[in-house]
């Protein structure tokens, strides 16, 4: 799977199970509520410490595609060149990348 991705071959399946690998390592690295990292359309999760939220949109969101993630988390991508939709605080998720 990692050298389709490395080649830009992978297909669906691909993203989607990197996605997850890599969103489960983050959750890991920084358990927590107070961001919500989304990666349409594979998954969401909530990591980093700090203020809980209960209903609708988190305090903190980031998103971005699964290629960009998948880049992001593996450290072939630096954050302040990655096209990522951030907002609120704690949205710079930079200090827990690269996950592997």
């Amino acid at each position: 799977m990692c050298a389709r991705i490395d080649e830009g071959a992978a297909d669906r399946s691909d993203l989607k199970a990197a996605t997850k690998h890599l969103l489960a390592l983050l959750v890991q690295r920084a358990p927590g509520t107070s961001v919500e990292v989304r990666v349409p359309p594979f998954a969401a999760v909530q990591c980093i410490p700090g203020a809980r939220h209960t209903r609708g949109t988190p305090p903190a969101v980031v998103e971005m595609t699964a290629e960009t993630w998948i880049a992001l988390a593996r450290g072939s991508l630096e954050w302040v060149d990655a096209p990522v939709r951030a907002s609120g605080e704690r949205s710079d998720i930079s200090g827990y990348l690269p996950l592997i």
